[in-house]
């Protein structure tokens, strides 16, 4: 967890925007509060099996309270730091979910650029979370795909980036390639195995410890014993780095297309404090487009899988995964509408006893935002997730559940 003493009063004394010599200041965040009403079950914050961020019934709470600071030099050089509060009686919390420094080179006569990162940051793979303090910019809740990175992803380690420009080098579109590696996430895959796919807005705070619902598996006697009964993704438990490969395509104020590889590298057989290690591997590929001025295309595919064996080396989960979406967001003058569907699955091919986290499902979300100024929107969102889910039986509910939620929402953006 974050020291939030220290953090928040460097971020204040920053004050907003300044320029100081060579060195500009600059804070920008988010404050969201929002009403919901939701039909479902206790969430999965909560330990609970709810697809969604909040509990059944109705719930007012603060969504969102992000900050993100930039300190930018003349050289290129900058430094970011991004913090995040959350505010619901239940599961508040406050943190650093970013804090990195940037290095951005000058392109060289072939019109080549070097970009590197070191630091605590989120690999760049979702293409909704581009708002200030990875809040999503159409939606309320992320999908279930970008809701997991947000979750379990974060990269503590250092990141290198090659840009040929296209604008030096008579093409319509710059290239890049980006390889980083890093430290601090080898229980990632445990709470998308327990959790399964989620959809909500909650990030992860550095060194945030999440609950897991309830497994047959946990009790005495059975395999998962071990286990405790949270789960901290943000652990380094057997000093091998990971590695996250990227390359893009994007094309000026029209769109852009990533695709890449992440392994955690982990080794599975190792457990401490009940803290296992996964080897949690994915490919995913994406793109933002914009069909006209007004109407924009983003569609991302994630598949993967992940493995957690016991002490002995033998299999205790071993899941493979997949998530897609597709969105459509159509702005007319101050009003905009967004509707995202998606598909998700997680198939469960180990025989441990009590944990069955195999999973089908598919979700629709449809949002309209008006702009009442230039910060401030208003907001409405419905979201519907249906879902096979066997291993629900051992909370006492049937495997088949349909979930929906009505978000009402004020964002203030600064």
């Amino acid at each position: 967890m974050l020291n939030k003493g220290t953090v928040f009063a460097a971020i204040v004394s920053a004050g907003a925007v300044t320029q100081v010599s060579a060195l500009e200041s600059k804070l920008n965040g988010i404050i969201d509060y929002r009403l919901a009403h939701s039909d479902t079950s206790d969430s999965y914050r909560q330990g609970g099996i709810g697809k969604f961020g909040t509990d059944n019934g109705g719930q007012a709470y603060l969504g969102q309270a992000g900050l993100q600071w930039v300190l930018e030099w003349d050289s290129g050089l900058s430094f970011h730091a991004v913090a995040n509060g959350y505010l619901d009686g239940e599961d508040n919390g406050l943190g650093i979910t970013e804090t990195f420094f940037k290095y951005r080179g000058i392109p060289n006569d072939s019109g080549h650029r070097l970009q590197s990162k070191v630091g605590l940051f989120y690999p760049a793979i979702s293409l909704e979370n581009k708002a200030f303090a990875w809040a999503a910019k159409n939606t309320l809740n992320s999908s279930t795909l970008n809701t997991w990175i947000g979750e379990e992803i974060r990269l503590l380690g250092a990141e290198l980036t090659w840009t040929r420009l296209g604008k030096l080098n008579d093409a319509d579109y710059d290239l890049s390639f980006t390889a980083s590696g890093f430290f601090n996430n080898d229980p990632s895959g445990a709470l998308l195995a327990w959790h399964g796919w989620t959809s909500s807005s909650r990030q992860t705070l550095w060194g945030e410890k999440r609950k897991i619902p309830p497994l047959e598996a946990r009790k005495s006697g059975f395999k998962l014993e071990p286990q405790a009964a949270e789960s901290d993704p943000f652990l380094e438990l057997d000093d091998r780095p990971g590695y996250h490969l990227q390359t893009q395509v994007r094309w000026s104020r029209q769109g852009e297309i990533n695709a890449g590889y992440y392994n955690n590298n982990a080794r599975t057989d190792i457990v401490e404090h009940g803290q296992y290690t996964w080897l949690t591997r994915f490919y995913y590929v994406g793109a933002r487009w914009l069909l006209d001025k007004k109407l924009e295309l983003t569609a991302q595919y994630m598949t993967g899988d992940t493995l957690m064996n016991d002490v002995y080396g033998r299999p205790v989960v071993d899941n493979d995964y997949s998530s897609a979406f597709v969105m459509l967001s159509k702005r007319i003058g101050k009003h905009r509408v967004t509707g995202r569907i998606e598909e998700f699955s997680v198939t469960d091919k180990d025989q441990t006893v009590g944990d069955n986290n195999s999973e089908y499902g598919k979700a629709a979300t449809l949002n309209y935002t008006y702009r009442y100024s230039k910060p401030l929107f208003l907001s409405v969102e419905h979201s519907w997730i249906n879902s096979d889910r066997p291993g629900r039986v051992y909370s006492g509910e049937p495997a088949d559940r349909e979930e929906r939620q009505l978000l009402l929402a004020v964002r203030y953006f600064f």
